[in-house]
Parts: structure tokens; C-alpha cells; sequence
């Protein structure tokens, strides 16, 4: 993950109704925020002019009026939304650190305080379109706009869409394909978890490996991260062998670089194009213009 500057709020003290027991959320009981804001201030540096910064009064009177305006059970929760709103509400601020102390917490025993601190930043993924039954383009221009319109989610650049033979060795339809860079709130596994849902609204069915499919949605690249689980390989552990993901890809991102083999998405696309055997590849046709 990239460095960025700090802007610090310490110790903002905060009365708000949230906790457990009903006389907690009833009477309330006072707060204690901190919150290191990770941002650009280089500018703010140069020109002087508030505008080029976050404002750090505002974000405090932010911060406060959240808290004040909602109710958790639980200082998790509280941390959890008040960190998400913060990253919404002000687009220089690409990542906070927030703890949420609470110095009158019931537990009958002496203590200064509990606290929940959390990190919270927003992310750049690359994600892969495909579809190969019914109205393809309907169905990956659906995807993009599922995408951009929740908050969490922001679609920054989509591909060309092209046509491609299918892979796998399965007789099907030509695909249509795409790729879009994402900057999202949501970890990986949330991330998979919202994309099956929107292939799961285009009546996806994983019948057949490789098979036919009105819509499929791949994570190819999320940050820097090398990850993997039982549903989950970041990056895509074939995305460098395909060309119908790697032509898309380096329309929009062709200097990003696989985080396990070091090269730029248009390097891989140029050795795996060299590495085909001649009609081995259908022509690339373009279908749709940015």
C-alpha cells in the first residue's frame, strides 16, 4: 500500500447515546475519538488555500454529528459506520485510522477506558466482464452500473468491450469481454461476495466448468495484494495466461504490474499474444467505444 500524509485528530470528546444496556443509549454517557486521516496535503503545502485540504474542524464537527445522530450497541459498530461516513463524505481522505474510546464503560472494575481502534482505506481492484449467452453488452453494461451505483464502489474506467473465442474447450458461443478499474470500500472476500450477487441477478448457473454463462465477474488485481482462501485467489491465478483479459486490462491500466511476476499488464498481454499459435485467437473485435 501507498504512503500518504497525515492529518491527526486527538482526544475529540463526544456525548452520544450508544452502548448494550438501555440506560446507556437513555442517559449517555461521553466519548473519546482519534482519528488519523491518510491524504495528499503536498498541495495544501504549496498553495496555502484551505481548499486544497481536508479540513480537519469540519471532519471533527463531522465526526461528532454522526455519532450524535446514530445509536449502536456496540463502539465496533459505531467505529465501523463513522470510519465508512468519514471516507464517503470526503473524497481527499483515502484512509483513516479511527478508535472510539469509551472511559465509563460498565464493566465494575477500575479502568481509564475501552477502545475499538480500526483501519479503514479505500482500495483499487480490476475486475474482468465476460458473457457469452443472450444480450451480452446488455449484461455487462448491467454490471457496470451495479457497480457505480452503490456507495462503496466506484467504477473509475471501463474497457472496451471485444469479442473473443471461448476458452476451455467447451463448443459455446464467442464471448464478450471487458475489464473496469474499481476503487472500493469492500475487503476481497465482500468484494467476491457482491459480485456473485450481481452474476447471481443475470441467472449466472455454474453448471459447467468453462461453460456458457450470461455473466461473469472475476477479481484479477485488488491493490498490491498477494491473497488466498478456499473461494479466493488474488491475483487471478490465470489472468496472465489470457489474452481476452489482458487486451481490456491494458487498455485502462497497462502500467500496472502483477504483484508475483513483476510485469506491467502490457508486458504479459505482448508475451502471451507472441506465445499463440497462429488462429489460435479469433480477430479482436472492438463493440464498443469509450
Amino acid at each position: 500500500m501507498r504512503t500518504y500524509d497525515e492529518i491527526h485528530i486527538e482526544n475529540l470528546q463526544i456525548f452520544a447515546n450508544h452502548g448494550v444496556f438501555p440506560e446507556e443509549t437513555a442517559l449517555g454517557q461521553k466519548f473519546i475519538v482519534s482519528a488519523v486521516l491518510y491524504t495528499e496535503t503536498r498541495e495544501a503545502g504549496k498553495t496555502d488555500a484551505l481548499e486544497d485540504s481536508t479540513h480537519y474542524g469540519e471532519v471533527s464537527q463531522f465526526i461528532t454529528g454522526f455519532l450524535q445522530k446514530n445509536t449502536y450497541k456496540l463502539i465496533e459498530a459505531a467505529a465501523e459506520h463513522t470510519a465508512e461516513a468519514v471516507l464517503l463524505a470526503y473524497p481527499m481522505v483515502e484512509g483513516i485510522d479511527l478508535e472510539i474510546k469509551k472511559p465509563w464503560a460498565p464493566v465494575k472494575l477500575p479502568l481509564d477506558y475501552v477502545s475499538v481502534k480500526i483501519s479503514r482505506f479505500w482500495h483499487r481492484a480490476y475486475i474482468a466482464l465476460g458473457s457469452n449467452m443472450g444480450d451480452k453488452k446488455a449484461y455487462l453494461d448491467m454490471a457496470v452500473s451495479r457497480l457505480n451505483q452503490r456507495d462503496d464502489t466506484q467504477v473509475v474506467k471501463v474497457s472496451d468491450y471485444i469479442v473473443t473465442a471461448p476458452y476451455g474447450g467447451v463448443a459455446q458461443d464467442d464471448f464478450l469481454n471487458g475489464a473496469l478499474e474499481l476503487r472500493t470500500l469492500l475487503e476481497p472476500e465482500e468484494l467476491l461476495e457482491m459480485l456473485h450477487s450481481i452474476e447471481a441477478d443475470a441467472d449466472r448457473k455454474r453448471e459447467i466448468r468453462w461453460g456458457p454463462r450470461t455473466l461473469d465477474l472475476d477479481i484479477l488485481l485488488y491493490d498490491d495484494l498477494v491473497y488466498g482462501s478456499e473461494d479466493l485467489i488474488i491475483p487471478h491465478i490465470e489472468m496472465h495466461k489470457r489474452d481476452f483479459v489482458l487486451r481490456p486490462l491494458a487498455q485502462i491500466a497497462p502500467w500496472v504490474r502483477h504483484p508475483v511476476f513483476g510485469k506491467t499488464v502490457t508486458e504479459m498481454a505482448e508475451e502471451v499474444s507472441e506465445a499463440e499459435s497462429t488462429g489460435t485467437m479469433k480477430t479482436v473485435e472492438t463493440v464498443k467505444e469509450k
